[in-house]
């Protein structure tokens, strides 16, 4: 048998904060909250301390935590958002720190004090959550029941938990990295006691699997439930409401990298898969090798980022992935993407990666129209290519066909073509609205000059990371 204790005894050692990060943060947190509630009775609101710091089960380099300033559940909308930021720059601003704005469901101050970071967050206060206007409403609701089902020795648990799932890439439910939040790591251990047991429950995981901690759901109404929830591959029923699935934003790619590194762990336990090797860039060398050996040809669209935050930006970058394989794609058995990926630092430097499988095309373009004996649609069609076609028309096995020129051959005159438009014409392409206007203001360009790529590669480090992941994929058996 393993000896597991010795292991997570280790890691909790490096895991646990310092009495120093502990008396910083816990100072630091009770005079922001004391500030925070004089300047919110002006007001009739009342404020709480939110995050990992209220359960603590939060982790060193986490120096951060969350102020909620509760309005009461009739203010009007504006009035309350309003009213939360004045307070919240208030506060920083008393503190002698910095602040920015900062956009969720409603906007919130971002403050920077000594080192920490301090969201002061506006919501309602409800007496329950039917009337509940955004999702920072359940927070409090999150709050009162982790402080009442988690105990204090199960704090621990949730940071073996949370180091173990930052390890592997899937910790996070932010639209970036699609993993799994900090409450959802609380309700596991809730739901499982400890972090083996958590463990041993993700081992037996199937796609579409049902967690439901309050047992709202009966095991009848699972059918019902996979469906509402359709396409989530985990479904973590919220104890507070039974309406939402706290692990909607996990992908099914990190799904099956939490239980292949699970496996990993519980057959060969080891403290270092808790603390991965910074993966490095993907060399030149490396790169020209896996472009030799895959015979592929790559697109890169070179684009400044919108100045967004991550949440808003990453859905965009994906969607604009997805819409320029399927430009590419339009036109069946003609341009066709292999692989598509996006890369962005999120301040001034975006790429869409395209590996194309088919890349270019001949001069000639056969049309195919149709049955001759379709007399109205046979002479709208001689009439539309008699004077452009190179050949034909002409009847082959009934149909009437004619060659043509073909407008693109190449994938990236097609980009180029479909993107050098103004914003208005981009976004009835289907091109996400912010990245249309900062394609129509600032350009884009297409790259498929390997020299070009590798010049790329050494100037962005991170970027070079990001290619070794795509060439490197992970077998997730």
């Amino acid at each position: 048998m393993p000896n597991y204790d010795k292991i997570l005894k280790k890691v909790l050692r490096k895991i646990r904060p310092s009495k120093t990060e502990r008396k910083k943060l816990e100072s630091l947190s009770k005079k922001t909250l004391e500030i925070t509630d004089s300047f919110a009775k002006a007001f009739g609101a009342r404020t709480i301390l939110a995050g990992s710091i209220t359960r603590d089960t939060w982790l060193p380099e986490k120096n951060e935590f969350d102020v909620f300033v509760l309005f009461p559940e009739d203010m009007e909308e504006t009035k309350m958002e309003k009213q939360g930021l004045e307070i919240g720059k208030k506060v920083i601003k008393k503190l002698g720190g910095k602040f920015v704005i900062d956009y969720a469901e409603h906007p919130y101050v971002c403050g920077h004090v000594k080192g920490i970071d301090i969201d002061i967050v506006p919501a309602y206060e409800l007496k329950n959550l039917e009337k509940i206007k955004s999702a920072v409403d359940r927070t409090p609701f999150h709050v009162k029941y982790i402080e009442q089902n988690l105990s204090l020795e199960q704090s621990d648990e949730v940071r073996l938990l949370k180091q173990f799932t930052k390890a592997v890439g899937v910790y996070g439910a932010d639209a970036k990295t699609e993993g799994l939040s900090g409450y959802v790591c609380e309700l596991l251990v809730i739901k499982y006691k400890t972090f083996l047991d958590v463990l041993r429950g993700v081992i037996n995981w199937r796609p579409g699997e049902i967690i439901d901690i309050e047992n709202f759901y009966t095991k009848e109404d699972y059918h019902k439930l996979r469906q509402q929830f359709k396409g989530n591959t985990l479904i973590l029923i919220d104890p507070i409401d039974k309406n939402r699935n706290t692990t909607a934003a996990l992908s099914s790619e990190n799904f099956f990298k939490m239980k292949k590194y699970t496996e990993i762990f519980l057959e060969k336990p080891s403290d270092k898969i808790f603390f991965p090797k910074k993966e490095d860039p993907l060399s030149e060398k490396e790169f020209r090798k896996h472009v030799k050996h895959r015979q592929t040809k790559l697109l890169l669209i070179k684009f400044y980022p919108p100045k967004t935050v991550p949440d808003i930006l990453w859905p965009q970058l994906r969607r604009f992935t997805e819409r320029l394989k399927n430009i590419l794609e339009e036109t069946k058995y003609e341009f066709k993407v292999l692989g598509k990926c996006v890369y962005a630092d999120e301040k001034d430097f975006a790429v869409v990666l395209l590996e194309m499988e088919i890349f270019e095309l001949p001069f000639i373009q056969k049309r195919v129209g149709p049955k001759v004996f379709d007399f109205d649609d046979s002479r709208r069609f001689l009439k539309k290519y008699e004077s452009v076609a190179i050949v034909g028309p002409y009847v082959e096995n009934g149909f009437w066909v004619a060659e043509v020129r073909r407008k693109f051959l190449t994938a990236k005159e097609k980009l180029i073509d479909s993107l050098n438009k103004n914003a208005d014409v981009l976004k009835a392409k289907g091109i996400p609205n912010m990245i249309a206007d900062q394609i129509d203001r600032k350009g884009f360009e297409v790259i498929d000059d390997l020299e070009k790529i590798v010049k790329l590669i050494k100037k962005h480090k991170d970027f070079a990371v990001f290619l070794r992941k795509y060439f490197e994929k992970e077998c997730l058996k």
